[in-house]
This record gives structure tokens, C-alpha cells and sequence, in this order.
């Protein structure tokens, strides 16, 4: 680590296993964007001919749904086992699924109950590789830059949402979307390389869990021991349930709002991308993420929603979505941050678990609504649910601050209840 850019952007990149994870994830998220795209495509348009919005919606609860039920042995997990081996793992299995699911696609045999088959499997397999890899970070680089490294990697994420979406609208108009599950197949032989490329020598060592009785549901009880927390993640839920819903929103706007195609539907996609990656920018130059940024951004992501539902054309649309996205991705990673620099290393695997699972859980809950909503009622109203999730988010963080700091310890929340 350098110490001439203690707090540049992309410091954590002069780190060489940081470096080389990133690179290597940056491929396979990628193809892991291509591959959302063209699945909720192929739900939209080829398998759902009645409802699709709600299909789509039962796809997104099947494939996030595993985080929440496998919360206390994710976490635990992820606290226990060592977590390089485990990535390792996870990522051999969902490039094999991404393989399995292209296969049948290709061949012509893949139907609507396969989708939600191979959804459920990956989600399964993500509840134990995103907490992993979310906590693998701070081994990679330490305390020091964990906040520029999680903000990096969340840069990495949303490069690849803005640049994998338009890929795949292209190369599900010409060759279809099987192809396109069998690049995502592909793309994870980058990153299981940079993981056997790692200098274990070089990583920061960290506290184990130790297994004792209640140690898997020890997450949940140091949470609610701590006020500060659970307002944040009370604010993740809110958004994560009803807000955090882009493929419904996205696509069903594209098909039924603005009669657009497959082009259309994946620079729509990587539109908000361009936002995304603003937003993890930034948060990377941040030194610490405040509860205070986090109300603002609930507050601009719930703005930007309610302006996107009136939008009369697709660009105007699309702007807002840049919006969005900055937004988004701003409340994201400074909850992740801001979590995980507030939470004792022995349990930060089992409270990110729980962040995960709220963050991403909540879709089974939130999206088949949402999907039903935009079938009933149209897509612009179900925009309308994520303009409330913003700002009712907003309130719980503006009530924790008003309770609990008197607005004295702006800039930053409390480290202990």
C-alpha cells in the first residue's frame, strides 16, 4: 500500500491480491449481468406469454429467497470456514449452473419451471458465496482501506451491470439468449484464476468464529443489541424489498411504457449502470460513510423513482435512471461500509449475512408485489412503490439520528448502542 495516496480513490488497487480479485471479478460480473439479462428476457418475452411481470417477479424471488432462509449458516460460514476456499467453490458452482441453464436454452428444451429451478439453485449457492466474498475483502486489503476496497469492488459490480446489459441485448438479438448463459459460464474462469493467483502470505489475518451453542444465530443478537444497526438495515429493508426491483422496472417500462426491443431494454439497463458506477466512485473517495449520507440518498433514490414514473419518452427515462442509480448505489455500498466498519471482525460474517439477507432477501417479499402491481396497474405505478420506499427509509434513519444523537454526531454513527 502506498502512502503517498492514502485517500485516492483507488488506493486499494496498488494492493496486489486486491488487484488481482478485482480484475478477475470484474469479468465474471460481467457475465453475471449478461446473464440476469437475458433470463429475465427470456421469462418476458418466450415463456410468460400471460403475466410476465410477475414471473419475472417469482424468478427474482426464487434466486434472492436463499439468503434469507440460509442467513444462519451463511454467516456462520463465512465467519468459520476459510473464506478463499469457500469463494472458490461457490464460483465453480454457479459457473456450472450458468452452463446447465445455457445448455437447455440452446438446445430448445429450457421451459418457464427450469428457469425457476436453475433461480432457486444459484440463489442457494449465493447465500453462501456473498457474504464470503463481501467479508473476503478486508482480508485482501485490511481496516485501513476496507471502505475504498468494498467501494472499488461495488465500482467493479456496476461496470459490469452498465456494460453487460448492452451486450446481451446485442448478442440476445443475434444469436439468443442461450449463448449468452454459456458466456456467463465462460467468465467465471476469471475470477477461480485470480483466486489461485492470491499470495496467501500477504493476506490480513482476522478473528475466527468459534462454533459453540447459538453461535449461528449470534448475528441477530448482537444486532439487536445495537440501535444504530438496526436502523440502518431497517433502512435497507425498505428499499431492498420494494425499491432494489430494477429488472422489473426496467423491463416491463422497455416492453409495455415505451413498446421498446431487446436493444432498447439492455442500454436502458446499462444507463442506470452509468450511475451505479458514479455512485461507487464516490463513495470510494469517501473516508467514512455517515448515517447522515444515507438519508440523503434514500431521500434522492426516492425523488428519482417518483420523477421516472412520469417520464413521457425512453431517453427521459433513462435519464432519471442515472439518477437512480447514483442513488442506489450510494446507499448501497456506504450501508455495506458502514456496517462492516462498525461490526467486531469475529462476527462480521454473520452481520453482513444479515445485511445481504435484507438487502437482497427481501425480493421475494417485495418483487412478486411489485411484479403484480406493474401487471394490474401498470409499470409506472409499481415505480411508485420504490419512490415510497425511499422516503419512508429516510424517516427510520432521521428518526435514529433525532433519538438517539440529537443531531450532535453528524457525520458519522455510533460505534456501541
Amino acid at each position: 500500500m502506498t502512502a503517498s495516496a492514502p485517500t485516492g480513490t483507488f488506493r486499494s488497487l496498488a494492493n496486489r491480491n486486491f488487484r488481482l480479485w478485482f480484475l478477475g471479478a470484474i469479468v465474471s460480473n460481467v457475465g453475471t449481468w449478461m446473464q440476469r439479462t437475458a433470463q429475465d428476457w427470456l421469462v418476458l418475452t418466450e415463456l410468460a406469454h400471460v403475466n410476465g411481470a410477475s414471473a419475472v417477479g417469482i424468478v427474482m424471488g426464487l434466486q434472492f429467497g436463499p439468503l434469507a432462509l440460509m442467513l444462519p449458516f451463511s454467516g456462520f460460514a463465512a465467519d468459520y470456514f476459510d473464506r478463499r476456499r469457500l469463494v472458490f467453490c461457490t464460483q465453480l458452482a454457479s459457473g456450472l449452473l450458468a452452463l446447465g441453464l445455457g445448455l437447455l436454452t440452446v438446445l430448445g428444451l429450457v421451459q418457464l419451471w427450469h428457469v425457476y429451478v436453475f433461480a432457486f439453485l444459484l440463489g442457494c449457492v449465493a447465500a453462501f458465496d456473498a457474504p464470503a466474498r463481501q467479508t473476503f475483502i478486508g482480508e485482501l486489503v485490511g481496516e485501513a482501506d476496507l471502505a475504498n476496497a468494498v467501494a472499488l469492488n461495488s465500482t467493479s459490480f456496476n461496470a459490469a451491470r452498465m456494460i453487460g446489459p448492452a451486450v446481451a441485448g446485442v448478442l440476445i438479438a443475434a444469436v439468443g439468449t442461450g449463448w449468452v448463459f454459456l458466456i456467463n459460464a465462460a467468465s467465471f474462469v476469471a475470477v477461480i484464476g485470480s483466486l489461485c493467483l492470491l499470495r496467501v502470505a500477504d493476506f490480513h489475518p482476522r478473528t475466527r468464529a468459534v462454533r459453540s451453542r447459538g453461535s449461528f444465530i449470534g448475528g441477530f443478537h448482537y444486532v439487536w443489541g445495537r440501535p444504530d444497526l438496526r436502523a440502518v438495515l431497517l433502512m435497507l429493508f425498505l428499499i431492498g424489498t420494494f425499491g432494489l426491483n430494477f429488472p422489473i422496472f426496467i423491463s416491463t417500462m422497455a416492453v409495455h411504457a415505451f413498446q421498446a426491443g431487446a436493444g432498447e431494454y439492455g442500454v436502458l439497463s446499462s444507463t442506470m449502470a452509468i450511475g451505479s458506477v458514479a455512485g461507487a466512485l464516490l463513495a470510494a473517495k469517501r473516508a467514512t460513510p455517515t448515517l447522515p449520507l444515507l438519508v440523503g440518498a434514500a431521500l434522492l433514490f426516492g425523488a428519482g423513482c417518483a420523477l421516472a414514473a412520469v417520464m413521457p419518452t425512453t431517453w427521459a427515462f433513462g435519464i432519471l435512471l442515472v439518477v437512480i442509480g447514483v442513488a442506489a448505489q450510494t446507499f448501497t455500498t456506504s450501508t455495506n461500509s458502514l456496517v462492516q466498519l462498525s461490526t467486531d471482525s469475529a462476527m462480521r460474517g454473520r452481520v453482513v449475512a444479515l445485511l445481504l439477507a435484507i438487502a437482497v432477501g427481501g425480493t421475494p417479499l417485495g418483487a412478486p408485489i411489485v411484479g403484480w402491481v406493474a401487471d394490474v396497474a401498470g409499470p409506472r405505478w409499481s415505480l411508485g412503490l420504490g419512490a415510497a420506499s425511499g422516503v419512508v427509509a429516510a424517516l427510520v434513519g432521521m428518526r435514529y439520528l433525532l433519538k438517539h444523537t440529537g443531531w450532535r454526531l453528524w457525520g458519522e454513527i455510533k460505534t456501541s448502542a
